[in-house]
């Protein structure tokens, strides 16, 4: 058996184990039937697993870690450092399109089963983020909320523009063709938070 008693005493600890996994599989939108199909553990174990009722073998873990698309370390926290995740300035991911006037920082460390995303995005004048011809990049039901820092913008949302000033915020549904353009003849600056599966029914 696998043992996660961590010194938090055995049943406290399986079952902080138990509810990792279910909120990661919930945070993927996986039916309990779902993950076991994707890894091969019945659905009553990891009925069990996730009701802090069983310890999973190593074997069995690792499956489920890659029913749930992680590596077991990630599974079991074995990569992080704590509660608390520091990300440096140096360390922030970036991207982008010079050529349209775009760039990105990402300013939330990745985590697994991470289910939202903070960035920074700058425009000079004339800078778009995408084109009106560009396919949805987000998952469905993926959720978008944006702040202006500096300047101002214009977000393009299924073809429908909205005007943007310094202060102001927006929240659309990411998963619809959208992009957002510096008409302007100075700088802008928008931080944005990308959120899976919060779209309004």
């Amino acid at each position: 058996m696998l043992n996660l008693s961590a010194g938090t005493g055995p049943t406290r600890s399986v079952q902080g184990f138990g509810a990792r996994v279910r909120a990661l599989r919930e945070a993927g939108g996986l039916s309990l039937r779902e993950l076991a199909a994707r890894s091969g553990v019945s659905a009553p174990m990891l009925s069990q697993v996730e009701r802090g009722e069983t310890s999973p073998t190593l074997a069995v873990a690792e499956r489920i870690a890659q029913g749930l698309g992680l590596r077991l370390s990630e599974l079991l926290r074995l990569d992080e450092d704590g509660a608390v995740v520091v990300l440096r300035r140096e360390e922030r991911r970036r991207g982008g399109n010079p050529s349209r006037g775009h760039s990105y920082e990402i300013v939330s460390a990745p985590a697994p089963g991470q289910r939202a995303e903070l960035s920074l995005h700058r425009l000079t004048p004339g800078g778009v983020t995408g084109s009106a011809d560009d396919p949805p990049i987000h998952e469905p039901g993926a959720r978008e909320v944006a702040l202006v820092l500096k300047g101002e913008l214009v977000l393009w949302c299924d073809g429908a523009p909205h005007r943007l000033r310094e202060g102001d915020s927006v929240t659309f549904d990411a998963d619809l063709p959208h992009h957002f353009e510096n008409d302007g003849d100075q700088d802008a600056e928008l931080l944005a938070v990308l959120a899976a599966g919060l779209r309004r029914s």
